[in-house]
């Protein structure tokens, strides 16, 4: 997809995305999305393209790093919990509690045991979040080992995209099958009429974008409520012309 033609279908929905806030916010209502797929599926883009127009103190995105060693003693929910969303508030999880069944998994950071007791509770878990009014949305992001590997290679080779390329994602390379298994687990025991799952194709990342913001807002209820009236009267004086010094363009250091 060209970006003119991305640009323009996405306009019309980061205005639904503000209508979206400003209903939360109004209504007190509760949104909690996840984002999962493999590395390189597209989780920042999509992330970006339903909080880039919202108020940063309003919609929050949680990208939790490895857990502590205190962390790792407690209740395997628990350091999520304190992240979700008080009245009015969307939070975007940029992976989640599912890293249990991704990532430490197939890596081996978590046992067998561990992964089995984590697929009974979630389905608990997330029946309780939704029980006590929270709008849960759980989506992965697919996408084919070609495209995979073609994007890590880019990472590999843009030094600003550099930092995304981690030790994980190179050894996920071999395990591609492994991350497939997983996940077709995962999704069978977790894909619950309460909490259901949506998978969305990201071979194509715009189009990924705009189906994914697509299904969300649709899945909404009604959402319409008008901007609080602001009264914008003229100044009753000139306006103050701020005093300040103005810095002048740096001029190339000659190489000479």
């Amino acid at each position: 997809m060209k970006r003119k033609q991305y640009e323009a279908a996405l306009d019309p929905m980061e205005e639904e995305l503000v209508g979206m806030a400003r209903w939360a916010r109004t209504t007190g209502q509760r949104i909690v999305v996840l984002f999962e797929g493999r590395d390189t599926a597209g989780k920042g883009g999509a992330i970006k393209a339903v909080r880039e127009r919202l108020n940063p103190r309003q919609c929050r995105v949680v990208a939790l790093s490895k857990p502590t060693e205190a962390e790792q003693s407690q209740w395997y929910f628990q350091r999520y919990v304190q992240h979700l969303p008080s009245a009015g508030e969307i939070v975007l999880f940029d992976r989640s509690w599912y890293n249990r069944a991704g990532v430490e998994q197939v890596m081996d950071y978590a046992s067998q045991a561990e992964v089995d007791a984590f697929l009974k509770q979630v389905p608990v878990f997330e029946k309780l979040l939704v029980d006590d009014g929270i709008l849960l949305f759980k989506y992965w992001l697919t996408t084919d080992q070609a495209q995979q590997e073609e994007r890590l290679r880019e990472r590999l080779e843009d030094p600003l995209k550099r930092w995304k390329l981690s030790p994980i994602d190179l050894a996920a390379r071999e395990k591609y099958d492994a991350y497939t298994a997983a996940r077709e687990a995962m999704l069978a025991a977790t894909h619950t009429e309460h909490a259901p799952w949506t998978l969305v194709d990201f071979n194509d990342q715009k189009c990924g974008r705009l189906t994914l913001l697509r299904d969300l807002l649709d899945r909404l209820p009604d959402m319409h409520v008008d901007p609080p009236a602001i009264d914008f009267p003229e100044l009753a004086r000139e306006p103050a012309k701020e005093s300040y010094s103005v810095l002048k363009p740096i001029a190339p250091y000659p190489l000479d």
